[in-house]
């Protein structure tokens, strides 16, 4: 059974260099699943430096920027360590190919979807890594799309924090544990 620890924080927190160095001490078999797709200069050069943080770590990437479910399906038994960064830019992938296909996402079929791959990882002996941003400390944004993509990313976000074992709020740097679930050996704080 996957351990799940969900690693959420705002923009250039430090979250995904923690995730990275949780999952360095795991184990050597890492899959890094980036949900993040190439669409202009500026988004280049920031996949660029995270490619840069696991040069020469024994890291397998994997694109995935809409289909979690099947990187459980197809790729889950050949790892110790799956790492997805980020939630956040897979809800806007969603997101956006709802729009662009004229289906709208709902927050059900979002919420399905999401515990679909929850399930799926559940059953391999892995730890699983998720990287999201917490959008719900800002304004409330002025247009509807905007608002609407908040809203299903704290829906993930919340899906994702009542299944996982260890929540981390990540802040200048610094992890700070939402909620931590005792490891063998631990006594229940």
């Amino acid at each position: 059974m996957a351990t799940l620890m969900l690693v959420t924080g705002g923009t250039r927190s430090g979250k995904s260099s923690f995730a990275l160095d949780f999952c360095e001490t795991v184990s050597t078999k890492k899959l890094f699943v980036a949900t993040c797709p190439a669409v202009d200069d500026e988004m280049t050069a920031r996949i660029r430096l995270h490619q840069l943080q696991r040069r020469n770590k024994g890291w397998t990437t994997r694109e995935t920027p809409l289909a979690l479910a099947e990187i459980f399906r197809q790729e889950a038994r050949f790892y110790d360590v799956i790492l997805i960064d980020c939630l956040t830019l897979w809800v806007s992938n969603l997101l956006y190919e709802s729009q662009r296909t004229s289906d709208p996402l709902s927050p059900e079929s979002l919420v399905q979807m999401t515990e679909e791959w929850l399930q799926k990882a559940r059953r391999f002996p892995l730890h699983l890594v998720c990287v999201t941003n917490e959008v719900g400390l800002g304004i409330v944004p002025e247009n509807a799309l905007a608002r609407q993509y908040r809203d299903l990313v704290g829906l993930v976000n919340q899906t994702v924090a009542r299944a996982a074992d260890d929540v981390v709020l990540v802040s200048c740097g610094i992890p700070l544990f939402l909620k931590k679930s005792p490891r063998k050996g631990e006594a229940r704080s």
